[in-house]
């Protein structure tokens, strides 16, 4: 995995919990940078603020209600990777919601880009934000007149080296996926809460991830991950009709398995399948691709990353090296 922090590249010496992000110590007396990035820029609104004077209202809808979207977006190698489909999930999020972006694409892309620019990036991930913004404490969002942007540039490793050779460990916990029938997961909302309890349950359980079911009792996705089975060479993924999000990653992992040969079949399938698997690995914009080698006690396949999981990861770091939108003409 590229990154700029040096300290992600070093075997630990025991296994690291899956959840520490790696980034920079605090630097002297100075606040510890929670972007990774020494006097980080961050955007908000049109403007560059350092990190410490990088603020929004307490009133800002966003905080008050978790209203609003957002996208976790990657850039390798001084080029922004599935920009455009990001914008794309990013802009359909905000028409489900009735939010209006107060900017347009090409205007979002020039100031994304800036932000990465302004930190002096090479490697990286943009988080970026549009909430409702500032209203009074009703939840009218008819109240809120002006959207605000915010884009945050960082350095992210959110699984160590380690994990994508040794693969990770998943437990299936109680918090079911929310039903599209209440909060669609479609939605990229900044209302994370049902991912959240999921992970506290993955905690208290010493795993590496926490693995959702819909109400179906079929499996939906990770806390912020999809799901990926491989049985006698064929590959399954979850529908997005089950509440899982229709990834970025997820789609190039369907780009990848057509280069192979290989098809890639959107069905449903409990928690077994996932047992009796060849072969399990996870998809996400912060993951990347990370195989998955044991589910509730039970060893996946041999207790390894297969040999599709390995060449899949292999294939989509060569990718990630080659392609995107240039950052620095």
């Amino acid at each position: 995995m590229k990154t700029n922090d040096a300290t992600v590249l070093e075997e630990p010496k025991t296994r690291k919990r899956a959840t520490e992000e790696t980034i920079e110590p605090a630097i002297e007396s100075r606040p510890r940078p929670t972007t990774g990035v020494r006097e980080a820029k961050i955007y908000i609104d049109g403007k560059f603020c350092s990190e410490v004077d990088a603020k929004v209202s307490v009133f800002d809808h966003g905080l008050l209600y978790g209203d609003g979207i957002f996208e976790g977006i990657r850039f390798y190698n001084g080029r922004v990777f599935r920009l455009e489909e990001h914008l794309e999930r990013l802009w359909d999020s905000a028409r489900s919601i009735c939010l209006e972006i107060p900017m347009t694409r090409q205007e979002m892309t020039e100031a994304l880009i800036e932000t990465i620019r302004q930190n002096h990036l090479q490697d990286g991930y943009i988080r970026l934000l549009v909430t409702r913004g500032v209203g009074n404490l009703g939840l009218n969002p008819e109240q809120c007149k002006n959207p605000s942007v915010i884009i945050i540039a960082a350095t992210i490793a959110l699984y160590h080296e380690d994990f994508y050779r040794k693969g990770l460990s998943i437990v299936t916990v109680a918090t079911r996926r929310s039903n599209p029938a209440s909060l669609n997961p479609a939605v990229k909302s900044l209302n994370y809460l049902n991912n959240v309890m999921a992970r506290i349950e993955a905690n208290l359980a010493h795993a590496d991830e926490a693995l959702m079911l819909n109400d179906a009792g079929n499996v939906a996705e990770c806390t912020a991950d999809n799901v990926f089975i491989i049985k006698d060479s064929q590959i399954f993924t979850p529908p997005i009709t089950a509440g899982a999000l229709r990834g970025i990653t997820r789609s190039v992992v369907f780009d990848i398995a057509g280069e192979f040969d290989l098809e890639v079949t959107e069905a449903d399938f409990t928690r077994h399948d996932i047992f009796v698997a060849d072969e399990c690995f996870l998809t996400g914009t912060a993951a990347e691709i990370v195989p998955v080698v044991k589910a509730d006690g039970r060893l996946i396949g041999n207790g390894k990353p297969g040999p599709i999981t390995t060449r899949i990861i292999a294939r989509f770091r060569e990718m990630t090296r080659e392609t995107g939108t240039p950052i620095f003409d």
